[in-house]
């Protein structure tokens, strides 16, 4: 890592992060377990590079009897070479899943954005709406066309009770 890059992610305001790209639920859970790596990593870094990394060869010759063992150890360690991993691959990887991640947030936003001037709309269309009290059996007969063969049915069948009628505009029942 670059001391560039080292600097930027030393300075990186998780809490910031987090509430300026509005994540909740399982993305917010993965950044915070990510941060968590991030720094337990950082700090297992730090611990390693505060360990001594001489060692005094002289001391365990003098202390072990068998001295042709700590040669042999001493050989290994001045020709040991650190495995160095190209992580370009996994890089790369990572960039299209990011890609595509970016790909698919556009597309959910498009979605909820329909979704919402929609639901929008509908509000508009509820709030505009005339009361009921205030509609025509025409105009009420053109919404709901089925309501006319349920009406004639009733009346054909001497059933012409509307369930809360009475109860709202009273009986017409004259005794």
């Amino acid at each position: 890592m670059s001391a560039v890059a080292r600097s930027a992610a030393l300075k990186l305001d998780w809490a910031k992060v987090a509430s300026s790209l509005g994540l909740k639920g399982a993305t917010a859970t993965s950044l915070q377990s990510f941060r968590k790596r991030n720094e337990d990593a950082r700090r297992k870094v730090a611990e390693y590079q505060a360990q001594p990394s001489t060692v005094d060869f002289a001391y365990y010759r003098s202390v072990l009897k068998n001295t042709a063992i700590v040669d042999e150890i001493e050989a290994a360690f001045k020709t040991f070479k650190p495995v160095t991993y190209d992580v370009s691959e996994q890089i790369k990887l990572i960039e299209q899943f990011e890609v595509k991640a970016i790909e698919n947030a556009k597309t959910t936003e498009a979605k909820v954005e329909a979704e919402l001037a929609d639901l929008v709309k509908t509000l508009d269309n509820i709030e505009s709406a005339r009361p009921f009290e205030d509609l025509t059996v025409s105009e009420v007969l053109a919404a709901k066309p089925e309501l006319e063969t349920k009406v004639k049915e009733m009346v054909t069948k001497g059933r012409w009770d509307v369930p809360g009628y009475s109860e709202k505009f009273g009986s017409l029942a004259v005794m």
